[in-house]
């Protein structure tokens, strides 16, 4: 687990991986509202894997029974604890207390830009995981895969057009600038980016037990990057 922890740190402590507050706000809005889209029912539970600050779940609570949020970094967890700590649907968790998580107990599973960060053992293990959480007829959403052929230009193109549409253009031109020399590219030189392709993640996952498809559309506002909607055989 030396990768994990090491994103982990970073993840931890402060940077620059938003460019503004504008961008912040408008990524977390958007990734809920594209959750609330998989929930299955207003009873439903869901687990938030690699969450981030998950600043808008209060959305994705309205529309489901129990919220679940995981997040590696003890610091982001703490803030949401105090963001949250009003709502009785939102829980927040550190992967490892989802070891003991009862069997079966999750209608809905989002790992949205996680695979990226870990290693071939790493994902495995995950895999095997969220399918004995996931109860009979639950669903796993898997995306931001990256594909090998997807690289640097393409993140900068997505983020760029990103801003355009939502009013933060030149925070975004100014933060591609303050990227080029940050912590986050150093570490990313250092350990790598896991990358497959469609074919390659659609073997893991029936490897894993799921039967699976590739999504039309990304979960993340990239659309070189890959969704998928899995669900165990």
């Amino acid at each position: 687990m030396a990768a994990l922890s090491d994103w982990r740190s970073f993840w931890d402590g402060e940077h620059s991986i938003y460019v503004n507050a504008r961008h912040k706000d408008v990524h977390y809005r958007d990734i809920a509202d594209g959750i609330v889209g998989f929930v299955p029912s207003p009873q439903a539970r869901v687990l938030d894997f690699g969450c981030g600050e998950a600043v808008h779940a209060d959305r994705v609570a309205a529309a489901a029974g129990e919220v679940l949020l995981c997040e590696a970094a003890a610091s982001v967890r703490a803030t949401m604890a105090a963001r949250f700590a009003g709502n009785p649907r939102i829980k927040i968790c550190a992967p490892e207390e989802l070891e003991s998580r009862p069997s079966g107990s999750l209608d809905l599973i989002v790992a949205n830009s996680v695979v990226q960060y870990l290693s071939a053992a790493e994902l495995e293990r995950l895999l095997a995981l969220w399918r004995r959480l996931l109860a009979p007829g639950g669903t796993l959403i898997v995306a931001d895969i990256i594909p090998p052929d997807v690289g640097a230009l393409s993140d900068v193109v997505a983020l760029l057009r990103y801003a355009m549409q939502h009013g933060f253009l030149l925070a975004a031109l100014a933060g591609l600038a303050r990227t080029a020399v940050s912590p986050y590219r150093k570490l990313r030189s250092q350990l790598g980016i896991a990358q497959y392709t469609e074919a390659d993640f659609m073997q893991r996952l029936r490897a894993a037990g799921y039967t699976a498809e590739r999504l039309t559309h990304n979960l993340e506002h990239n659309p070189a990057r890959m969704s998928f909607r899995a669900r165990p055989a």
